[in-house]
């Protein structure tokens, strides 16, 4: 018994060790916060950054020496083609998603090292990374400062209309305004409309990203919708 138990245990040590081995010579993608993907990036001689968003988001704002495709480009097989598949692929979208599909369709074409910028285009503008734009941002921190100065409660909004999460916001920001009216002033800042205010700010790590302040201060900071109308209800509640 205590052979066939023994026997058992190696046939399982050899599958998990030609596992490990196939899974490495397959390579493998890693989601990696914004400073070791910048860090990763600097390292390089000549980058292989991809935009994995629509080329209407490209357009916009993007990473500085970034190329633009993803699975659904008509020039995908020829994109991939004209990289190097020894060296590292960095990949950004919005969040993960598209960046996900194109890393793992990559991993399967051999690329041997592929990271995902967590957070996506939201983490390298909202942490003061340079980037290409092709606007003026509608929006100055300034203004901005302003208007936080300005009124008692301001529920800030930052997000971008590609983004599906930051979508569902807007219905519950409707709802806020109506039960609040000017009690709670709300500010909507996009990134196709006011990038450099979000590059600016440096505290965007995510879409959405939303932030309550009361006389000026900080009474909550949101990466991610939560349970948004049941926060600003208790911050209000108890002042």
């Amino acid at each position: 018994m205590k052979n066939k138990i023994f026997k058992s245990g190696i046939t399982t040590l050899i599958l998990l060790f030609t596992l490990t081995g196939f899974s490495q010579d397959k390579g493998a993608s890693s989601i990696v916060l914004l400073d070791a993907f910048y860090s990763k990036i600097k390292a390089q001689k000549n980058p292989q950054i991809i935009d994995a968003r629509g080329p209407e988001e490209f357009a916009l704002n993007h990473i500085e020496g970034a190329l633009n495709f993803n699975l659904k480009s008509e020039n995908y097989e020829k994109a991939v083609a004209a990289l190097n598949p020894s060296q590292p692929v960095f990949i950004y979208s919005i969040a993960a998603y598209r960046s996900g599909l194109l890393s793992t369709e990559l991993i399967k074409k051999g690329f041997s090292e592929v990271y995902i910028l967590e957070g996506g285009i939201a983490a390298w503008i909202g942490g003061g990374k340079s980037f290409y734009t092709n606007l003026k941002s509608k929006l100055t921190l300034p203004e901005y400062k302003k208007i936080i100065a300005d009124n008692e409660y301001v529920l800030v909004d930052i997000g971008s209309k590609y983004c599906a999460t930051c979508k569902t916001v807007k219905p519950i920001l409707e709802n806020l305004r109506t039960q609040y009216g000017e009690k709670l002033k709300i500010v909507q800042i996009e990134l196709e409309e006011s990038p450099q205010v979000i590059a600016d700010l440096k505290t965007v790590k995510v879409f959405p990203t939303l932030i309550l302040y009361q006389k000026g201060k900080i009474v909550f900071k949101k990466d991610g919708l939560g349970d948004l109308k049941n926060d600003v209800d208790v911050a209000l509640a108890l002042k």
